[in-house]
C-alpha cells in the first residue's frame, strides 16, 4: 500500500510597526488610494542616494528573534538580492544572505493527533530585508493596463522561514496563527494580511513510500498570493491532491523537476503554473558596499529577553491554571489581541472574579465591539470602571440582567458625553440592588405556588421545568430579586 505524506515549510514576511521605512525616512503608512507618493531617492535607487539602517527596525526584529527563540548571531551584515521586476525599482533588494542576524528558532503549536499536547516546529531563520512595491493589475477580465505602486518599496521586513517541519494545512494554519498571536503580543507588527502586513509562502511536497519499502519525494512547489490563513489552509489542501494525482500518473520525482512556483485562485479554488524557482546562485548575492555590519553584544540579546512582554502561550495558560477560564474563553481573549488582554487582566484585578470578568468580556463587551466596529481604545468603559460594576455581581449585590441595565445606561451616558466614573456605577447599581428582604421574598414565593396549583404539582412530579412560571410571577411581585434565590426558596417550599 502506497503511503503519502504531506510536506510543508513556510516562509512567513512580516512588515514590522515602523514610521519610517528601513534605509530612509520615508512613511510607512499604508495609503492605497495615494500611490508612489512615499518615495525618495534611496529608496528609488537613484545614483548618489546612500542608505542608513532604521535602528528601530533592527530592535523589532532582535524583539522577535529572540521570543521565536532563535540564536542571535553577535556579527551579521547586509547583501543585495539582485533580480528585476518592475516593482522593485533598484533591480536588487537589500537583505541578508550567508550571515543572518539569527537562526535555529521554534515556535510550538497544538498537534493534530491530541490538542492538549505540543509540536515544535523549527524555524530555520529570522532575517531583515527591505520590502518590494506592489503591481496593481487589471482584474476586469479585458487585459487593461498593470500600474507599480512604490510606496511600500522598503518598507522593513522580516522573513520568518521555517522547516519543513508541518504535515498537514491544518498545522500551517495553527502555525500561522500562533505566530500572527505572538507577533502582536510582542509589539512588533500588527499582522494586517489585508494591508500586506503579514504575507505567507508555503513550499509543499509529498514524501511517497511505495509498498515495497522505497520512499521518494515529488518537486518542491511554492505557493504564493495567499491572503489569509483560510487560503493558505485551502491553496495546500488542493496542491497536495494535485501533486498525488500528478505522481499516479507520471511518478514524477525531486530529481526529475526543479522547485516551481505556482499562484493561488481564490476564486477558483486551485493552483495555477506562474515560473520556475530561481536558486540562490541566480540571485547573484554580494555584500551591500553601503551598509556597514551589525554587531550584537550577548549583553543586548539578554537585555531583550529580560524586557520581553509576557508571551501568549504564557498568558494562556495563566488564565486557565491561576483563573479558572476554559481553553475556549482564553483562546478567545488572547486572540483579540494584547490591548484586549490587557484591558481583560485589569477588570479581572477589579472585580476579584477571572470567570465573571471572562464572561463580560467575551461576550457582552466583544460584541459591542465588533457591532459597532469600534476599537478597544474608543470603547467608552474604561476597565476600572467595568471591573467596579462586576464586583456588584460578584459580591451578590446584583444580578446578571440588573448588571446589564447598568451596562447599557453606562454606555448612552457615555455616548451622550458625560464622564463614567465608579461613583456613577454605584449609584445606578443601587437603584437595581437586589432584595434581600426574605421574608418579602418567601410571602411572594408562597403566593405563586397558591395561584399555580398545576405548575406546583408537575414540579412536585419531578418536572423541574415547571417552576420557570413561578419564578417569573415572584420576580414580578418583588422587583429585584435574584432569580437563583428564587427558584431555590421555591424548590425549598415545593418540597415541604
Amino acid at each position: 500500500m502506497t503511503e503519502y505524506t504531506t510536506i510543508i515549510g513556510l516562509e512567513v514576511h512580516v512588515q514590522l510597526r515602523t514610521r519610517t521605512k528601513l534605509f530612509c525616512g520615508c512613511s510607512t503608512e499604508f495609503r492605497p488610494d495615494a500611490p508612489n507618493t512615499q518615495t525618495c531617492p534611496v529608496c528609488l535607487g537613484l545614483p548618489g542616494a546612500l542608505p542608513v539602517m532604521n535602528r528601530y527596525a533592527f530592535d523589532l526584529a532582535l524583539r522577535t528573534a529572540v521570543a521565536l527563540n532563535c540564536d542571535i548571531a553577535e556579527f551579521t551584515k547586509w547583501d543585495r538580492k539582485q533580480y528585476y521586476y518592475p516593482d522593485l525599482p533598484k533591480a536588487y533588494q537589500i537583505s541578508q544572505f550567508d550571515l543572518p542576524f539569527s537562526a535555529s528558532g521554534w515556535l510550538e503549536i497544538a498537534s493534530d493527533d491530541d490538542p492538549n499536547a505540543t509540536r515544535r516546529i523549527r524555524i530555520t531563520r529570522a532575517h531583515l530585508e527591505e520590502d518590494a512595491g506592489k503591481n496593481l493589475h487589471d482584474e476586469s477580465g479585458r487585459g487593461g493596463d498593470s500600474r507599480v505602486d512604490l510606496n511600500r518599496t522598503g518598507t522593513p521586513l522580516l522573513e520568518i522561514v521555517s522547516e519543513p517541519d508541518l504535515r498537514s494545512a491544518s498545522e500551517a494554519r495553527r502555525y500561522l496563527e500562533q505566530m500572527r498571536t505572538l507577533l502582536r503580543f510582542m509589539g512588533v507588527s500588527d499582522c494586517n494580511m489585508q494591508e500586506g502586513s503579514l504575507r505567507c509562502d508555503a513550499n509543499v511536497n509529498l514524501h511517497v513510500r511505495t509498498s515495497d519499502g522505497e520512499t521518494t519525494a515529488t518537486p518542491i512547489v511554492e505557493l504564493k498570493n495567499m491572503n489569509s490563513f483560510r487560503n493558505v489552509e485551502l491553496a495546500i489542501e488542493y496542491e497536495a491532491k494535485r501533486q498525488r494525482m500528478l505522481w499516479e500518473k507520471t511518478g514524477q520525482s525531486i530529481e526529475d523537476a526543479p522547485k516551481s512556483t505556482r499562484g493561488w485562485d481564490a476564486d477558483r479554488g486551485v493552483t495555477f503554473a506562474q515560473r520556475e524557482k530561481e536558486e540562490s546562485s541566480d540571485y547573484r548575492y554580494f555584500p551591500d558596499p553601503d551598509l556597514v555590519p551589525v554587531v550584537v553584544s550577548r549583553e543586548e540579546v539578554e537585555q531583550v529577553r529580560r524586557q520581553l512582554p509576557e508571551r501568549p502561550d504564557v498568558r494562556r495558560r495563566r488564565y486557565q491554571e491561576q483563573l479558572g477560564l476554559s481553553a475556549y474563553d482564553a483562546e478567545v481573549i488572547i486572540d483579540q489581541g494584547p490591548e484586549f488582554a490587557e484591558w481583560f487582566d485589569s477588570v479581572a484585578a477589579a472585580c476579584g472574579d477571572g470567570k465573571t470578568a471572562a464572561n463580560w468580556a467575551t461576550q457582552d463587551v466583544l460584541r459591542d465591539l465588533n457591532a459597532d466596529g469600534m476599537s478597544l481604545s474608543r470603547f467608552p468603559i474604561t476597565s476600572q470602571v467595568m471591573g467596579h460594576l462586576l464586583t456588584w455581581i460578584v459580591d451578590g449585590r446584583l444580578t446578571t440582567s440588573a448588571a446589564r441595565d447598568v451596562y447599557g445606561v453606562l454606555k448612552q451616558r457615555a455616548a451622550d458625553g458625560q464622564v463614567l466614573t465608579t461613583s456613577l456605577v454605584d449609584s445606578l447599581a443601587a437603584e437595581r440592588e437586589t432584595v434581600r428582604d426574605t421574608e418579602a421574598l418567601t410571602a411572594a414565593v408562597h403566593a405563586a405556588i397558591e395561584a399555580l396549583p398545576k405548575a406546583a404539582a408537575d414540579v412536585r412530579s419531578g418536572k423541574q421545568a415547571a417552576v420557570g412560571p413561578m419564578i417569573g410571577m415572584v420576580m414580578k411581585q418583588v422587583s429585584g430579586a435574584d432569580p437563583k434565590v428564587v427558584r431555590s426558596l421555591l424548590l425549598e417550599a415545593l418540597q415541604e
